[in-house]
């Protein structure tokens, strides 16, 4: 059967599926908002996910750029390859940012393009918000457990001391 008979998506995820997996919060931001601002994921192109130097081929943070580059990512997701994030030690990495208002996440531990639907399913739920903030149980374990930094938007919300 094609997707378009079983109603699945390029990950194989039907759309009453996918919508049982979005936060109540993340469908009152997409209500509160007709056009979310435009995301981009960088993905590191020179990542090796600790693979030898010497090993032919695409590397996997390329891969994994392609992979995402292929997939079926929202309309205002933008797939961009930057060169090195200095996080190597820590397999591929990506960063999630997208306009004045959303906090901006790096993360890490990515294989490669074996990751693509797990940081597709991330990317997904983040270019839901308006603030980039997902709720912490929304978020899968991977993107809980590797972090490397989360970067406040430049429109700071005033935090009473």
């Amino acid at each position: 059967m094609s997707r378009r008979e079983t109603g699945r998506g390029a990950f194989g995820v039907g759309l009453a599926n996918l919508a049982s997996r979005i936060s109540p919060f993340l469908i009152r931001d997409l209500k509160m908002s007709d056009a979310l601002p435009p995301v981009e994921l960088l993905v590191c192109t020179t990542c090796r996910a600790g693979q030898p130097t010497d090993i032919e081929g695409p590397r996997p943070g390329t891969q994994l750029f392609n992979a995402l580059k292929a997939s079926d990512l929202p309309a205002h997701v933008t797939v961009k390859p930057v060169e090195c994030f200095s996080n190597c030690d820590f397999g591929c990495s990506i960063t999630v940012r997208g306009g004045d208002a959303r906090w901006t996440y790096v993360y890490g531990n990515f294989t490669g393009a074996d990751d693509a639907e797990l940081v597709h399913d991330g990317v997904t739920k983040y270019a839901a918000t308006t603030d980039g903030l997902v709720p912490w149980r929304e978020r899968s374990i991977h993107f809980r457990k590797n972090c490397i930094a989360r970067i406040p938007p430049l429109e700071i919300p005033d935090v009473k001391s």
